[in-house]
């Protein structure tokens, strides 16, 4: 079965449920805020201060999207008492999260390398060589030399 192929039809397609995913967790915070809740409800500000460098007014857009998608559920016992926690829904994103984590930790410096390669050769300075990274059999590849067929 193709990659980007679903019982929906091709991820390209404008009504493709692929395309919801991708807007959901491609949101700067909305992956950081269903993982600060993946172990157990919290409030508003255990939130913020679990979250660095979110502002109250950003969490707060934050969750009301993730309960219109149903991913949270919002607990008001009082006004003044009130927890968010995950959904069965928004539970089932947690390991795809625990995915993209793995995958920054692994590859997250080679990233950071591009991006000052990419500053130093804008910036009018020398071009930086290209860093090396293992490919998906161990060996060492040049990226940006040669584009992947997948």
């Amino acid at each position: 079965m193709d990659l980007m192929q679903n019982t929906a039809g091709p991820a390209f397609l404008a009504d493709c449920p692929t395309r919801l995913s991708t807007e959901i967790l491609a949101d700067k915070w909305s992956a950081l805020v269903l993982f600060g809740l993946s172990q157990r409800p919290r409030r508003h500000g255990e939130l913020i201060e679990a979250i660095g460098g979110i502002s109250r007014k950003v969490l707060t857009q934050t969750l009301r999207r993730l309960q219109q998608y149903g991913l949270i559920e919002r607990d008001a016992e009082t006004a003044r008492q009130v927890e968010y926690r995950l959904t069965d829904l928004g539970q089932t994103l947690i390991e795809p999260i625990e995915v993209l984590t793995s995958w920054a930790r692994d590859h997250g410096a080679a990233v950071a390398d591009f991006q000052e390669a990419a500053e130093a050769g804008s910036a009018g300075g020398p071009p930086r060589d290209v860093p090396e990274v293992a490919d998906g059999a161990g060996e060492p590849t040049r990226h940006g030399s040669a584009r992947s067929s997948t």
